[in-house]
């Protein structure tokens, strides 16, 4: 039972090994996951990602933000962001999959898809400042995508979609053993915002 008397089936372990990856479905009802999306779209500090990949500077059109507890810094593809002061809807969604979950999360890093060419290449959440094996929370809102995982060493795909004010909880050895992407897709015209609750140590 969630929060809002809606029953999800969060024990089901998608992944068949190496992992854990618990999808809780929708969290909430319409209006509110619309509710979330339109004031996490006017009111987050969002910008142009940026990576350094063989040594070029590469500026994506998918913006991200990262917040937290601490003004924790957290390095990825080669940049360095520091994370902003909580915003009081963030801590209402962190406190929300906190409950949903039985886990604590200190920081938050998101991202902005303006619409379905936007996407997110194969890779694994593996920097040395997340805690080893932690869960990481994925909250979505918007746009619902295609989100698949790929076994490093077998190469077998697991693929969900991910629906609109919904969480996926990955966590144990998944970041070890599998790499995750979002696919683009021309179907999708409109934007989705994924919310990635993380534990900085």
């Amino acid at each position: 039972m969630d929060l809002f008397g809606n029953e999800v089936t969060s024990t089901h372990n998608f992944l068949p090994k190496d992992g854990t990856v618990n999808y809780y479905g929708k969290l909430m009802p319409f209006d509110k996951a619309n509710h979330y999306l339109k004031v996490l779209l006017e009111t987050i500090e969002w910008k142009n990602d940026e990576a350094v990949i063989f040594g070029k500077h590469i500026i994506t059109k998918r913006k991200v933000a990262w917040y937290g507890e601490l003004p924790f810094e957290y390095t990825y593809s080669n940049t360095t962001k520091q994370a902003l002061p909580w915003t009081p809807e963030l801590l209402e969604l962190k406190a929300i999959i906190e409950a949903q979950t039985g886990e604590t999360f200190n920081s938050c890093l998101l991202n902005l898809y303006h619409d379905g060419t936007e996407g997110m290449a194969w890779h694994s959440d593996g920097e040395k400042d997340l805690k080893k094996n932690g869960a990481i929370g994925s909250l979505s809102f918007g746009a619902e995508r295609k989100f698949a995982f790929k076994h490093k060493e077998t190469k077998e795909v697991v693929a969900m979609v991910l629906e609109h004010g919904s969480l996926l909880v990955m966590k144990d050895q998944t970041q070890t053993h599998w790499l995750h992407r979002l696919p683009p897709t021309k179907l999708v015209n409109k934007p989705r915002v994924n919310l990635t609750f993380r534990t900085i140590v």
